[in-house]
């Protein structure tokens, strides 16, 4: 089947997850809270629908599940394209699972600006991952959402945390902005690199890197052992011209192989050792709040934004405005001015 065919077919399950979820709220969520991973993909279309039943369905199951959520280890990991997000997570998160821990991957595929479509092909992927019955693994698309996520990762990460899995790992597009949006919802940031393609801190925002927790170079396999030295000695040395963190955490580079399964052992080690570290200084609880703070801005702007869109008047006004604006007969300036007075 290709792409495009499990595209449809994932469109097809969610419909129909979506008609389940509307029948028997109340079973979804008794099955969730027990580890049933149909139940919790049933929950996850629930919330990422944009239908007002659904949406109120989703706000009552979010807020019934909320004391079961909180527990799970945040993981956001973040790189260009083709530095091997995919391949990094389902190693590392088969790893973690052979340690003993449950893993949930929310996967953020990118939309097409065109057709809003998108692959959803991180199942395919990560098929070894996705097989594990201590797994589970959900691609969403990133639509119009802000940095790269989907608009429900918050959620989808709090039914993952009330259906038991002990770490979520966010992958995310990884397009300039995503960085800042998913550190805003984890705990620890795993910013992943390449060595040998050119200047290592060219391009290389110094906000991102003052964002991360730990810097994995990846794809250090034979014959490229040189230039990933030198990669990690050029980032170890950047990061030292940083100021301390607020929560004292000094951020380490590694130098890890997904195919040859090298260096991962030493990033679930630098993991374990960060959330010790935070949970005893304090600092954890002070983020998991912030992070709450963030998730209840975004949910307020975006029901302003609805409310205001909501009225006739408003949305007559704003079709008016665009086609003003399309003819060049107002700048867009004036136009926003115009359609908030």
């Amino acid at each position: 089947m290709n792409q495009s065919k499990k595209a449809k077919a994932l469109a097809q399950e969610r419909l129909q997850a979506r008609s389940k979820a509307r029948k028997d709220i109340n079973t979804i969520e008794t099955s969730l809270l027990k580890g049933d991973r149909s139940a919790l993909a049933t929950a996850i279309t629930l919330c990422e629908s944009s239908a007002q039943d659904d949406r109120s369905l989703s706000r009552k199951l979010i807020q019934n599940l909320l004391p079961y959520t909180g527990k799970a280890k945040r993981i956001g990991i973040t790189g260009v394209p083709g530095v091997g997000k995919s391949t990094f997570i389902e190693e590392f998160g088969l790893q973690l699972i052979e340690s003993g821990l449950r893993v949930a991957v929310l996967a953020i595929d990118p939309s097409s600006q065109r057709s809003k479509g998108s692959i959803l092909g991180d199942k395919t992927r990560m098929e070894k991952l996705s097989n594990h019955v201590s797994a589970f693994i959900r691609p969403s698309p990133a639509n119009d959402a802000l940095g790269g996520v989907a608009a429900r990762t918050r959620e989808a990460m709090l039914l993952c945390e009330a259906a038991g899995y002990d770490v979520i790992l966010i992958e995310t597009v990884g397009v300039g902005q995503s960085e800042i949006a998913v550190r805003s919802m984890v705990d620890y940031f795993l910013l992943l690199m390449l060595a040998g393609a050119g200047d290592e801190l060219q391009g290389i925002k110094r906000g991102i890197m003052e964002m991360a927790d730990g810097i994995a170079i990846t794809k250090v396999d034979s014959g490229n052992e040189m230039a990933s030295k030198r990669a990690k000695a050029e980032y170890s040395n950047a990061l030292h011209l940083f100021p301390p963190s607020e929560s004292e955490w000094y951020t380490k580079v590694f130098l890890t192989s997904a195919y040859e399964g090298t260096g991962l052992d030493e990033v679930q080690s630098n993991m374990d050792e960060f959330f010790l570290q935070l949970k005893e200084n304090g600092f954890l609880e002070k983020q998991r709040k912030s992070q709450n703070l963030g998730w209840f801005d975004s949910l307020l702007k975006e029901a302003i934004l609805l409310d205001f869109l909501s009225q006739p008047e408003k949305a007559a006004s704003l079709i008016a405005l665009k086609a003003k604006v399309n003819e060049g007969l107002i700048d867009p300036q004036t136009a926003v001015e115009q359609l908030l007075k």
